[in-house]
């Protein structure tokens, strides 16, 4: 009985780890979390919300911002790896992208506490403002592209 438990415990771990070592040879994005809004609105559809609605906006914006600009010289969309951009996925390269991520994921942590905290003082027609170049930042990803040398 013995046997059979050992032999069943020494399967179980060899598939196991042979799970978990295909998994984290698996390339991981550089553009990861949210990267996209749900709407675009107008300057009207804006003033007829209270404010609490325009800062989850702002914020929601932040957030895609966040993930998108500093990676565009990369990609404007999630799903592309160093791998698809024949980057060597070295350990350094590796450790660097996930370092980034991190310390995105850190930046966003802060600065949306800062915001939570601070921005209820802010002026709702000023909201109103940073909300509509935020979504005409994001618009311009759309056109990114156009810009790229054939």
């Amino acid at each position: 009985m013995k046997t059979k438990i050992t032999l069943f415990s020494a399967i179980f771990f060899l598939i196991f780890n042979m799970n978990y070592a295909q998994k984290k040879g698996e390339s991981q994005s550089i553009i990861s979390g949210k990267v996209n809004i749900s709407k675009y609105h107008s300057r009207a559809d804006l003033n007829k919300m209270p404010k609490g609605e325009l800062l989850d906006l702002y914020i929601e914006r932040i957030e895609v911002i966040v993930n998108i600009l500093p990676n565009i010289a990369f990609a404007t969309k999630p799903g592309v790896t160093m791998s698809s951009l024949g980057i060597p996925e070295t350990k350094d390269n590796k450790r660097a992208l996930e370092e980034n991520i991190e310390a995105s994921g850190t930046y966003f942590d802060s600065t949306i506490e800062f915001q939570k905290s601070i921005l209820p003082y802010s002026d709702t027609t000023d909201l109103i403002s940073a909300i509509l170049f935020y979504e005409e930042t994001l618009k311009s990803l759309h056109t990114y592209n156009d810009f790229k040398k054939d």
